[in-house]
């Protein structure tokens, strides 16, 4: 609570380092692409996400790495070798100063600000179809990796919709229904039966459904 306080406090502040931080840690030897450069297709898709980490972590680690071992990070690195294209996206939340996980990933997974504690369903009960369900829906194989549980609001926001980033119950039921083909996560608890409320256990219907 303090943490949105300070941030409401402090909005002019924000808005401003929004504004240089994105300039810092790239230097002018870093050529843009080309626009006559052939546009290449991609096979295929991963989207790797570090929750939390803004432009502002990745300029202080080139930072520090600039000055304890004389070269930039790894990441920066491929922007200078031209692997990589830097691009940045609005992720706000569409009710809050301080955005949370829900829409935050929302914004990526689904393409639409949403409420905080929303995941891909608006303020008023819009349903915006994420990114993993528009490819499954185009015939193309899908999967979510993730270090936290797989019913989180980070990868949930890339997968379902759902009014609250609290029913991870719920949310472990509706992976379930999609059907994606890899879910790699932690979260046990919520599909086992003598951990749910309602006493379900979900873990022979994903063993019959193809999941071990």
């Amino acid at each position: 609570m303090q943490r949105r306080k300070f941030f409401k406090k402090s909005a002019l502040a924000t808005a401003g380092i929004s504004l240089v931080l994105p300039n810092i840690g790239f230097s002018k030897s870093i050529a843009p692409i080309a626009a006559n450069e052939p546009e290449k297709v991609a096979k295929n898709i991963i989207f790797m996400v570090s929750d939390g980490m803004s432009i502002g972590t990745l300029t202080m680690a080139d930072l520090l790495t600039q000055k304890l071992h004389g070269r930039h990070s790894h990441w920066m690195q491929l922007y200078k070798d031209r692997k990589a294209t830097k691009a940045l996206m609005d992720t706000a939340s569409a009710s809050s100063l301080v955005t949370d996980s829900a829409a935050g990933s929302s914004a990526w997974g689904g393409g639409v600000r949403v409420p905080n504690g929303h995941l891909n369903v608006g303020a008023n009960g819009e349903l915006y179809k994420p990114i993993l369900q528009k490819f499954k829906a185009a015939g193309k194989m899908t999967g979510c990796v993730t270090t936290v549980p797989i019913t989180h609001a980070t990868p949930a926001g890339f997968t379902i919709n759902s009014k609250s980033r609290n029913s991870q119950p719920e949310i472990a039921m509706d992976y379930l229904k999609l059907k994606f083909d890899v879910m790699l996560g932690g979260g046990l608890n919520y599909f086992m039966a003598d951990k749910r409320d309602d006493k379900t256990d979900l873990l022979p219907q994903y063993a019959a459904a193809g999941f071990y």
